[in-house]
């Protein structure tokens, strides 16, 4: 176990050498409502991991929402990582940098992250074969674009976790600021196919475990059921949890029976073998 096992959170640059590309943004980043970081174009990943006494060898890689406009770290990130940590879990939060009219680059910084903790993994206790990732709202979009869009197995995810996530760029269903921040005004139909990750499931796609109250009005519950039922057609794995109240946005814990989710969450990774204690 690294030294970093004893520190809270160690922030780390997501690409040491400087990131490949640029998104474009020159204004100075800001932290707005309690946490929702803007303009980011300098991405992170911020190391939690659990005690050695509890540290499983699991690692999940979270990924805030903000419709690709922000990333609300406090929220969906340093509170999910406190908890992924209490169950011996070790948490990588990615701070990815925000499109801004390059709608590959929050896809790059996905599979960097993904690639970062599988090749740090000895020095922070991780097993590589149980790497995942969790994503809320538009980071859960980002998530699963993760979960279908892999290039090798180093940046396959070995689970995914989604929670009120955005899936489809259909304009009927999809969430608006996340389309538009993402593909543009005026997308290509090709380019909607390409980020509507309903479409790009295959059975290659790992197990997945979707969280949504019924009455969401931001992200509408149709992107989990397509979701869903593209991985049941691809024969992979899937828990579905819709509850009937919650709304949008709850991070870690919802009001009314949405505050379910993360034990269901835990007992789901415990039955899929996540949570096995390394020898």
């Amino acid at each position: 176990m690294s030294e970093l096992g004893n520190a809270a959170h160690v922030t780390l640059p997501l690409w040491p050498d400087g990131a490949p590309d640029s998104n474009g943004i020159v204004e100075a980043e800001r932290v707005e409502n309690e946490g929702w970081y803007y303009s980011i174009s300098v991405p992170e990943l911020i190391v939690s991991l659990p005690s050695p006494e509890l540290a499983t060898g699991a690692a999940i890689v979270v990924i805030p929402g903000g419709g690709y406009e922000f990333a609300s770290m406090e929220n969906e990130g340093y509170k999910v990582a406190q908890w992924l940590n209490s169950f011996g879990v070790a948490a990588f939060i990615l701070k990815y940098r925000m499109p801004n009219g390059h709608c590959d680059i929050p896809l790059r910084d996905a599979q960097q992250a993904i690639k970062t903790v599988r090749a740090r993994a000895q020095e922070w206790g991780v097993d590589v074969a149980r790497v995942g990732v969790l994503g809320f709202s538009a980071g859960g979009h980002l998530a699963s674009t993760a979960a279908t869009h892999f290039d090798s197995n180093l940046t396959r995810p070995d689970f995914s976790v989604l929670i009120y996530p955005v899936i489809t760029m259909d304009e009927g269903y999809s969430h608006g600021g996340s389309r538009g921040n993402l593909l543009g005004p005026n997308p290509s139909p090709e380019l909607v196919a390409r980020f509507s990750n309903e479409l790009r499931v295959t059975k290659d796609t790992p197990p997945t475990f979707i969280v949504f109250a019924t009455n969401d009005t931001c992200v509408p519950v149709e992107n989990g059921i397509r979701f869903y039922r593209a991985l049941c057609a691809n024969n992979v794995s899937v828990a579905f949890h819709a509850y009937p109240d919650g709304g949008h946005g709850f991070g870690l814990y919802g009001p009314g029976t949405a505050a379910e989710w993360p034990e269901h969450c835990r007992k789901w990774l415990a039955e899929m073998g996540v949570l096995t204690t390394n020898s």
